[in-house]
């Protein structure tokens, strides 16, 4: 009697096995599932809403300003006139302004090229088996990257000046002859500048490197130094290979800091002498705030931007994966 009530209590299809039922029951797993996913996505966007406002009112809003401004001639106070494309034909056709762009990738070799390659060589003496980690010599290596720019640049025009630590030390070991104000040097300006930058921004790609070396398995340098390689062959054959894609990375804020490089510079020499150290950044700030030609200045920067773009673009084709 219990049994035959049950079975007349129980809904049809609801038997176990029953396909219709099962379906039922799939069904409404699904669409509680995507309901959740839903509000998930919803939350997710409310968190996100805030930054994003910031982000647009402070960084998208002012760069589209810049565009706007970029096709006028404009002092920052009286009637805007209608400049069209000159101001970006300007950009090419004025040697301050031509200078300006080829000394930005010039500085790419000191803030790029050369601290990868130094950071390589070091990452090579500190990293795979049986080696000394040094961790205090990375952390001195780091020191400069997390100074306030200024400071460095305060600290470096002392170095580099006519009395400074530089031109001492070239006086106590006999080379008086070499010593010079390397700053006010139409020849040495630039190196001289370039030279801090490298200084600076090595020890952010030797963070890279050794956080990307240091996640490589010790087994395989045991495997190539049983078929007798030494430490050059385990560097090239296997640290090397695993750091593509820090060294992209590497490659990339560097090449940001060299294309947007403005504090340092401006802080040690102002651009000068003449227009040995002028760089994009420091000739938008004087082009807006000393010559109040604010649109020459949107323009250059706006070609500033695409420039950065394109450089990552490039380094971007060269990360991808070859087969």
């Amino acid at each position: 009697m219990k049994t035959e009530a049950l079975r007349r209590r129980r809904p049809a299809g609801a038997a176990s096995g029953d396909p219709a039922s099962q379906g039922k029951t799939a069904s409404r797993a699904g669409s509680t599932g995507t309901a959740a996913r839903k509000r998930s996505s919803r939350v997710a966007y409310a968190y996100l809403a805030l930054p994003f406002a910031f982000y647009a009112v402070f960084m998208i809003l002012p760069w589209l300003q810049t565009i706007y401004l970029s096709f006028f001639n404009w002092d920052g106070i009286g009637a805007r006139t209608w400049a069209g494309l000159a101001n970006y034909l300007n950009v090419f056709r004025i040697p301050q302004l031509r200078v300006a762009i080829l000394h930005s990738f010039e500085l790419m070799i000191f803030f790029c090229v050369i601290p990868i390659l130094v950071a390589l060589l070091l990452t090579a003496l500190m990293t795979g088996p049986r080696r000394p980690r040094l961790g205090v010599l990375r952390a001195i290596i780091f020191v400069p990257q997390v100074l306030p720019p200024v400071a460095v640049g305060v600290m470096w025009q002392w170095m580099y000046g006519d009395s400074g630590f530089i031109n001492q030390v070239l006086k106590w070991v006999g080379l008086s002859g070499v010593a010079r104000p390397w700053l006010a040097s139409f020849s040495w300006a630039f190196v001289a500048v370039g030279l801090v930058g490298a200084w600076v921004t090595t020890g952010l790609c030797l963070a890279f490197f050794v956080a990307g070396a240091q996640k490589v398995p010790t087994e395989l340098y045991e495997a190539v130094q049983t078929d007798g390689g030494g430490l050059v062959r385990q560097f090239w054959s296997i640290t090397l290979p695993h750091l593509r894609g820090e060294i992209v990375i590497a490659a990339t804020v560097t090449a940001i800091t060299a294309l947007g490089a403005f504090d340092i510079i401006y802080v040690m020499t102002t651009g000068g002498p003449g227009t040995a150290t002028i760089v994009p950044g420091v000739l938008v700030y004087q082009l807006g705030f000393t010559t109040f030609q604010v649109g020459q200045a949107s323009a250059l920067a706006v070609v500033l931007s695409a420039l950065v773009l394109l450089v990552i673009s490039v380094l971007r084709i060269f990360a991808r994966e070859r087969p």
